[in-house]
This record gives C-alpha cells, sequence and structure tokens, in this order.
C-alpha cells in the first residue's frame, strides 16, 4: 500500500446516480465525527507524528481537512452563482507550513462541525440539474459540481485513513 493513498486514488464514479450522491454527502456529513474519532486520546507527540516519511503530522493534517473543505465550500457557492467561474488553487503544502496549522486541534475540529453544518444543508438543497453546473480548476481544467461532490467526499477519507493506519502501523 502506498502510504499516500492509504485509501487508493481519487477516482470518479464510472455512472453517477442519484443514490451514489446521497452516499457521498452522507460520508462528507460525517467527515468531522470520523476525523475526531480518529484522533481521539492522541497526545502532543503523537499528533505530531508525520503519517508517513517526509508526510505532515497529524496535527497539520487535522488542520489541513478545514482548509481544504472551507475552499471546496466556497467553490461549491461559486459554481451554484456564477457561469463557470475560475476557481482559486491554493498552495496547501505552504499553508500547512503556517503557524496556525501546528496549534491545538480544537479550534479546527470546532471550525470542521460548523463548516460541515452548512454544507451539509447547501449539498442537501440541491437539484439534480445543479451537479452538471461547470466551474474551472485553474490546474484541472473544467469541471461540475459532481466532481467536488466526490473529490471532498474521497478527500474525508483519505485523510481520515491517513490517521487510523498511523495508528494501526505505531500500536495506538
Amino acid at each position: 500500500m502506498d502510504p499516500r493513498y492509504p485509501i487508493g486514488k481519487m477516482e470518479m464514479p464510472r455512472e453517477i446516480t442519484p443514490a451514489k450522491r446521497q452516499q457521498a454527502i452522507e460520508s462528507i456529513a460525517g467527515t468531522p465525527k470520523k476525523l475526531r474519532e480518529a484522533v481521539r486520546g492522541l497526545n502532543d507527540s503523537q499528533l505530531d507524528t508525520p503519517y508517513r516519511d517526509r508526510g505532515w503530522t497529524v496535527r497539520q493534517v487535522l488542520h489541513h481537512v478545514p482548509d481544504s473543505h472551507m475552499n471546496a465550500y466556497i467553490r461549491l457557492k461559486l459554481a451554484l452563482t456564477e457561469e463557470s467561474p475560475t476557481i482559486k488553487a491554493y498552495d496547501e503544502a505552504s499553508w500547512a507550513k503556517l503557524r496556525d496549522a501546528s496549534g491545538p486541534i480544537e479550534a479546527s475540529q470546532i471550525l470542521l462541525d460548523r463548516l460541515h453544518e452548512r454544507w451539509d444543508l447547501l449539498w442537501r438543497t440541491l437539484k439534480q440539474e445543479d451537479f452538471s453546473r461547470k466551474l474551472v480548476h485553474p490546474e484541472h481544467g473544467e469541471r461540475t459540481i459532481d466532481w467536488l461532490l466526490f473529490v471532498y467526499e474521497w478527500h474525508g477519507r483519505h485523510h481520515t485513513a491517513h490517521i487510523t493506519e498511523l495508528r494501526k502501523q505505531k500500536g495506538w
């Protein structure tokens, strides 16, 4: 197993159905709880352990997820309110080096909880035709809201697995 991708690389479903969308929305809604469970009981030394060689620490991963999902939430709102907006990319590796990514995790856990409450509400209000609305990612080109949904559903599981796999490996 490649420790960078403990659940594999993100792949779009071959066929997108309302049921698959609903499953993805449910998964996104559950991400904050799953991340909390993944780090429950870890001490500062464990939180400051990289999940792989030259990888981020558990703490950095935990701070990264709300950073990333805030960007995704804004991207979704732009795609819903503008015609094919070009969204902003950001240097997530540089963000992970900022001082706030080395602080206590509770603020990021609360931020993720509240963000996902809003995000979940928005996802559940979308109409079938909304999922085909376009956005342009500077690195990935033209995409749809369906792409956002499945990327960020994978993203939450992906980073949760970084932590849970490290815990298994270390016997925590």
